[in-house]
């Protein structure tokens, strides 16, 4: 028997039981994670490397850069969300370039000014962002208050985010300064590199699900996993953030 109350709260948002299971899936999954779940450095071998290496080293530093940014499933998924619905290649040259112009702005003015802030509390805010773009995918935001964030903008904004993100990754290692500027410099042209890399691999797999039926009819599921996926990552930060030491 339903619940009149929950049956009126539901046709006023539609889409709410769907983020609520979402959010309760990502609460448990980052109650029972194994603490080795809530890093948020990179490879123990890169980690060693960067600390202990000096002077200019620019194929070293792009390759680093293009390996974070492939390997980051946090800026994959921000990236999967805002391709998700464009189809023509100047739309996507547009988001990709807010996003990357976002990036790596807080990127190298994080590392060259020494500004950084909690990795955890950071990351937690890029998995809002994965969230915010799987919310915005499937209409919540218009539904549920009635509004339509700019979505350009937003893409920018969680942009610099995702930049202090890397910053604040590279400040924990102490690089030594001989050669920082041209070293961090290769490593945002890597990172880039890597952005186009894994946005290529992206679009090929979408181009063929979209010219199936079962995207129509999966779309809105696909997305939903996305915004799970964001309630994960913020989960796991938070919980890094109050139990892990600092």
């Amino acid at each position: 028997m339903s619940d009149p109350a929950w049956d009126t709260w539901e046709k006023r948002f539609p889409h709410a039981r769907t983020v609520l299971l979402a959010f309760l899936a990502a609460l448990l999954a980052a109650i029972v994670a194994p603490t080795a779940a809530f890093a948020h450095g990179v490879a123990v071998g890169d980690a060693g490397y960067l600390r202990e290496v000096t002077g200019v080293l620019l194929v070293p530093f792009a390759y680093l850069g293009a390996k974070h940014m492939v390997t980051g499933y946090d800026h994959l998924l921000f990236l999967l969300g805002v391709i998700f619905f464009l189809y023509r290649l100047k739309d996507i040259a547009i988001y990709v370039t807010l996003f990357a112009v976002g990036h790596s702005l807080t990127l190298l003015l994080g590392v060259l000014t020494g500004f950084g802030v909690n990795a955890y509390l950071i990351d937690a805010i890029i998995g809002l962002s994965v969230i915010y773009k799987a919310m915005d995918n499937i209409g919540a935001f218009q539904r549920w208050f009635g509004v339509q964030p700019n979505t350009k903008v937003a893409t920018l904004i969680f942009g610099l985010f995702h930049g202090f993100g890397l910053a604040t990754k590279i400040l924990e290692f102490q690089i030594a300064p001989d050669g920082l500027v041209a070293n961090l410099i290769a490593f945002n042209v890597g990172v880039e590199v890597g952005q186009l890399l894994a946005l290529a691999a992206i679009l090929i797999a979408m181009s063929y699900w979209r010219r199936t039926p079962s995207f129509v009819r999966r779309a809105y599921a696909a997305n939903v996993a996305v915004m799970a996926a964001g309630f994960v990552l913020v989960g796991y930060q938070l919980v890094g953030f109050f139990v892990m030491p600092n």
